[in-house]
C-alpha cells in the first residue's frame, strides 16, 4: 500500500509519502509560517520529487487531533479535498498516536505532551509490542499536575516529548519520580512519516473512512466556544439572582 500522510496539528507542517513499509518522502517545516502556506506547495514538492502520481495512493493519512484548531482544520481541509479529487479513503490518526509513533519500537512507556494553553497540556501515554503501538492512557485534554500522577503511579521508565515538554521542563524535573529521557529534537515533533507508517498499519486493520465523512477530533471547545458557555453561564446566573 502506498499512503500520503499530513501533519498539520501543531507548529510543525510534514507531509509524507510512506509505500510499502519505506519512507518514500518527508518533508517538515517548522518556522514561521502559516499550514495555509506551506502544506500543499509540501505535497507539490514530493509529488514532483518522486515522481509521484497522486492517483496511486491508496489512502491519505492525517492528524486528526487534538492540536491546534486552525492547524487541524488545515490538515482536514486539505486531506478532505484530495481525498474527495481522488476517491481515496482517509485516515484518521489521532495526533498523540502519531507522535508516539516517532519512537516505535521503544521498550520504554512514551508520554507525548502537546501544550494546550490553560495550564493544560494535550497528552496519553503509550507503549509498544514489537511495532504494534498500544494505548496505556488515551488521548485527553488535562494538567501537566495530572499526567505526572500518572507516570508515577505506573512506575515506569519513560519517554517525553512534544512542544509542551520545554514548557514545562521545570516542574517535569521537580516532580516526575520514574526514569525519564526527553526525546532530542529529530524526533521531538509531529513527523508525517510516523502518521503515514501508523495509516498503513491502520488500513490494514480496515480503519478508514471517506473524505466526506472526515471530521477532526477537537478534543476540548474552542476559546471562542468556551468564552460563550461562560457567558451564558454568566447570564443564567444573573437572572437567577
Amino acid at each position: 500500500m502506498k499512503i500520503l500522510g499530513i501533519d498539520s496539528s501543531g507548529l510543525v507542517a510534514s507531509a509524507a509519502v510512506v509505500s510499502d513499509g519505506q519512507l518514500l518522502a518527508e518533508y517538515s517545516v517548522n518556522y514561521k509560517k502559516t499550514h495555509s502556506q506551506t502544506l500543499l506547495p509540501m505535497i507539490d514538492e514530493i509529488v514532483s520529487m518522486i515522481e509521484l502520481d497522486l492517483d496511486t495512493i491508496d489512502a491519505i493519512a492525517v492528524a486528526a487531533g487534538p492540536g491546534s484548531f486552525t492547524g487541524l482544520r488545515i490538515g482536514s481541509a486539505t486531506a478532505k479535498g484530495l481525498g474527495m479529487a481522488l476517491n481515496k479513503p482517509l485516515i484518521e490518526i489521532p495526533t498523540l498516536e502519531g507522535l508516539a509513533y516517532n519512537l516505535c519500537p521503544s521498550k520504554a512507556l512514551v508520554c507525548p505532551m502537546m501544550d494546550a494553553r490553560r495550564n493544560q497540556v494535550y497528552t496519553g501515554i503509550y507503549r509498544f509490542q514489537g511495532t504494534t503501538l498500544e494505548v496505556v492512557e488515551g488521548q485527553m485534554a488535562v494538567s501537566v499536575t495530572e499526567v505526572i500522577e500518572k507516570l508515577n503511579a505506573l512506575g515506569k521508565e519513560v519517554l517525553l516529548l512534544g512542544d509542551g515538554i520545554p514548557v514545562y521542563q521545570k516542574f517535569i524535573e521537580e516532580s516526575l519520580k520514574v526514569p525519564y529521557l526527553i526525546v532530542p529534537a529529530q524526533n521531538s515533533r509531529q513527523r508525517a512519516g510516523s502518521v503515514a507508517a501508523l495509516g498503513l498499519q491502520y488500513a490494514k486493520e480496515g480503519k478508514m473512512v471517506s473524505a466526506a465523512e472526515h471530521q477532526p477530533d477537537y478534543l476540548r471547545l474552542s476559546q471562542a466556544e468556551r468564552e460563550l458557555a461562560e457567558k451564558k453561564e454568566r447570564e443564567a446566573c444573573s437572572q437567577k439572582n
